[in-house]
């Protein structure tokens, strides 16, 4: 599968400069993936259309990268399995042992990582 067909979702994506999660969408960019930023204030980040809800995503998954604490996603179990995606990245900081112990019972791979550090390793 090419780069482009590579479809990753990043929740809590944001255009403020500083914020890995924007570093994310730049670098996944750069690497010609197919991205879907996730934020309920943002229409647009980076010139790539966001959506506001997990709910609005329609097309495969193959990677959800997470960028909101562990106390949000503990409300989202039901949003992220509902998006059946086939991997998830639990960046530092957003380790939900609900989320996890959620995924595992779906046969859903998911990876306690930092996607920058996986992009710029060649192990995205």
């Amino acid at each position: 599968m090419s780069n482009i067909e590579h479809h990753v979702v990043v929740l809590g994506a944001t255009p403020k400069p500083g914020r890995f999660a924007h570093q994310a969408v730049l670098l996944l960019k750069k690497h010609e993936y197919k991205i879907t930023p996730v934020h309920p204030r943002f229409e647009e980040i980076e010139g790539i259309s966001a959506v506001k809800y997990l709910s609005e995503i329609n097309d495969p998954v193959q990677t959800l990268t997470l960028y909101v604490g562990a106390s949000k996603l503990d409300n989202m179990v039901d949003e992220v399995l509902d998006l059946n995606p086939q991997r998830v990245i639990f960046n530092p900081g957003t380790e939900s042992r609900a989320l996890q112990k959620a995924l595992s019972g779906k046969n859903i791979q998911w990876v306690e990582d930092c996607t920058l550090v996986m992009l710029n390793s060649g192990t995205f």
